[in-house]
């Protein structure tokens, strides 16, 4: 499918929620019902020199931008990719003070650039490109835009009185930095798009899609509904971006995926939140964030919010409604404490504390409660960083159990969460259910996100090795463990840090 191409969905009354987004024919999973560039996109300030403001790709080196000292770039063919979106924000950094960029240009200490002395958020960062772009081309940039950026939904007029101040304080620095050239433009106008930017933003990942890296926009995207349990997913696409020209390079583009059959006249869905929340508190989070009241069938429902907070049903017998509430009130203290370790990268208080939670939580809390499911995953990563590679994978076995019962089955986050433990169970050479796990992440990311995509063919190449590796261990599983021992000794396995993730506060997949 070419970027840009609607002809698989059309824009319709959606009634109380407004405009949406329905099926112009029958869908089938993993089809991609449309890819869209974003009109506009940046980087989180706080990963300013960490991802590139091209192809949004997380670099351990990267060139910034020789004039405005705040950009960077894998390379100059990223950089001349992106001049054309760059060149004003250039322009405006600079602007903001001539001292700043001199001190800049003198700093030794890089790690300062973009934080202590560049301190623009980057809905700010957003709501100028946006309008840059408007100013450019208008809010309509190709003749598959359904509607023009500016007519989005802003919610503005429904802002609760905090967030009205708040807004009125990033109008003001907006001001500051706003850098055209022409016309000034009304204060309710750029409330307006900072209003459209809150309700409508997309999360960017890295190309590993674990981390948030950036929010974007993108004007068809916006004008499809949320469910909780959607019949669609979302995902960013990073295209490629070896070509030495940067004229070849592919779109930043996000892919809008079936994840079921959809019929024909159906409309369309995605989530904004993840669904591993009471429908209580996704609905606080929907109505927080982008200002209406879910209705969906989920929510309406309550569906799975008993089994979100079950009791266990094992032991031998089943635990009284005050031991439940006792051990789930020190569950949420015990999460609040694990989190903070983790920030700070106390890891063996964060394998220390998770630990004795989840022995409260022994036969009193169910493997599909939440606080059991949070616990579960950040012990597991934790352990997998510290190459507790068997401990790691018994924990990872039992969180997805848990979120077998609660997503979608085609649900990303469950397909990331089978090939986390995959990998898992591979490093701690357990060949059989590793490469079962891995499998089974393979068939739900090839629905997710698409043959193409590079955790996909990472995940492929993950897959052919585990698969020789279990034909090997089948033949003669002592010289398997042998030579793997071997191969591990000689290779140190490559593990992320837990405390590199960075929690986006747009969120829409």
């Amino acid at each position: 499918m070419t970027v840009g191409n609607m002809e698989n969905a059309v824009l319709f009354d959606a009634g109380k929620k407004g405009r949406g987004l329905k099926a112009n024919r029958e869908l089938s999973p993993a089809e991609v019902v449309f890819a869209e560039p974003s009109f506009s996109a940046v980087v989180f300030d706080s990963l300013a020199s960490q991802v590139c403001h091209s192809c949004f790709r997380q670099q351990a080196k990267l060139h910034r931008c020789a004039q405005c000292k705040f950009a960077h770039y894998c390379n100059r063919t990223c950089q001349t990719a992106c001049w054309e979106e760059h060149k004003q924000e250039c322009a405006a950094i600079r602007k903001i003070s001539p001292s700043c960029v001199k001190m800049l240009q003198e700093a030794k200490n890089e790690s300062v650039i973009g934080l202590e002395i560049f301190q623009v958020v980057s809905s700010i960062h957003l709501a100028a490109q946006v309008l840059w772009r408007i100013h450019k081309d208008t809010g309509v940039v190709s003749d598959s835009q359904l509607i023009p950026v500016d007519h989005l939904e802003d919610h503005v007029s429904e802002l609760p009185e905090e967030d009205r101040k708040q807004l009125e304080t990033d109008v003001h620095s907006f001001l500051q930095y706003w850098s055209c050239g022409r016309k000034q433009l009304s204060t309710d106008y750029i409330s307006k798009i900072f209003g459209i930017i809150k309700c409508n933003a997309f999360t960017l990942s890295d190309q590993r899609g674990l981390q948030a890296v950036g929010v974007g926009l993108f004007p068809n995207l916006c004008l499809v509904n949320h469910d909780c349990w959607p019949n669609c997913t979302v995902i960013l696409n990073h295209g490629n971006q070896s070509a030495l020209s940067s004229a070849l390079h592919s779109q930043r583009r996000i892919e809008l995926r079936a994840l079921q059959k959809i019929p024909e006249g159906e409309e369309l869905t995605v989530s904004y939140v993840d669904f591993l929340n009471l429908s209580d508190d996704r609905k606080k989070k929907l109505r927080e964030q982008f200002l209406f009241d879910c209705t969906c069938e989920h929510c309406s429902r309550h569906i799975k919010d008993e089994l979100m907070m079950a009791a266990a049903e094992s032991g031998e017998k089943k635990p009284s409604a005050d031991k439940v509430k006792e051990v789930t009130a020190f569950s949420k203290e015990c999460l609040e404490k694990i989190e903070k370790s983790r920030v700070d990268g106390d890891y063996h208080e964060v394998v220390k504390l998770c630990r004795e939670c989840l022995a409260k939580q022994e036969n009193v809390l169910a493997d599909t409660h939440l606080y059991k499911l949070r616990v579960l995953s950040v012990a597991s990563e934790v352990l997998s960083y510290m190459k507790n590679f068997t401990e790691a994978a018994d924990l990872t076995r039992r969180m997805v159990e848990g979120y077998m019962k609660l997503y979608h089955p085609n649900n990303a986050q469950l397909g990331m969460a089978f090939m986390r433990a995959g990998v898992t169970h591979w490093h701690a050479g357990q060949i059989e259910l590793g490469h079962g796990f891995i499998c089974k992440a393979y068939g739900i990311l090839m629905i997710t996100h698409g043959p193409n995509h590079s955790i996909t063919r990472d995940l492929e190449t993950i897959r052919t090795q585990t698969e020789m590796e279990l034909k090997m261990f089948k033949q003669n599983e002592h010289e398997y463990h042998t030579i793997r021992d071997a191969a591990l000794k000689s290779q140190p396995v490559a593990i992320s840090s837990p405390a590199e993730k960075t929690k986006g506060s747009f969120r829409k997949h």
